[in-house]
């Protein structure tokens, strides 16, 4: 019988990314390790977005370093989404061909009165089933508008499947933070390494 200092170990390569992105708009850099332990730098101009970055890497433990300039005189559109943009790029080359992951994730998040289901598959094809209905226009300075566009963003560069649907919740702030809770548990299960399947693709097609 083997214990668990005889056991042998996966040996895995580094799941990490770095990926800029400048444009007439925006200038965005970020750096991700999938596996790492939560730690976030975040520095988008947007102290809202900022906060939910944090979500992301605090709760898919995963390491964010995040800074982008933008055209803020105009609006926190451009950035907002651009910052989506290249975290959805720098995720999906971290996974590379996205061998011997579970590939599937799924978690309900409450926030006091607020509860929000969100389910993904890193499928390849990407797609955005969202059901959020958030009360005000702005918590702090962020458009409320922007939440959407911040996870369209990721699914399309991401190429991953995307449901979010609000079971609960009348403080826009609490359905915004639990959702971006509920998708950071989400992307760690996924993001996992299944050990029963950790050199292979989890496809029946074997690609994604």
């Amino acid at each position: 019988m083997q214990t668990s200092e005889t056991r042998p170990q996966l040996s895995l390569p580094q799941r990490q990314a770095s990926v800029s992105r400048k444009t007439g708009e925006t200038d965005v850099q970020v750096s991700v390790n999938l596996d790492g332990t939560g730690q976030c730098h975040a520095n988008t101009g947007i102290p809202f977005l900022n906060h939910m970055l944090h979500q992301i890497a605090s709760h898919g433990l995963i390491d964010l370093d995040i800074n982008a300039v933008g055209d803020w005189e105009i609006d926190d559109h451009h950035t907002n989404e651009d910052v989506g943009i290249t975290l959805g790029q720098a995720l999906a080359q971290a996974l590379s061909d996205r061998k011997g992951i579970v590939r599937f994730g799924h978690f309900v998040a409450p926030l006091d009165e607020s509860l929000i289901q969100v389910a993904l598959d890193f499928s390849g094809r990407p797609h955005l089933s969202y059901g959020l209905e958030i009360p005000t226009e702005r918590v702090g300075t962020y458009d409320t508008q922007l939440v959407r566009e911040f996870f369209v963003a990721i699914v399309n560069h991401a190429q991953l499947t995307l449901h979010i649907r609000q079971l609960d919740g009348l403080n826009s702030h609490h359905i915004i933070e639990a959702t971006f809770k509920a998708f950071a548990r989400s992307l760690r299960m996924a993001v996992e390494i299944d050990p029963r399947r950790a050199s292979t693709i989890p496809s029946s097609k074997g690609v994604l």
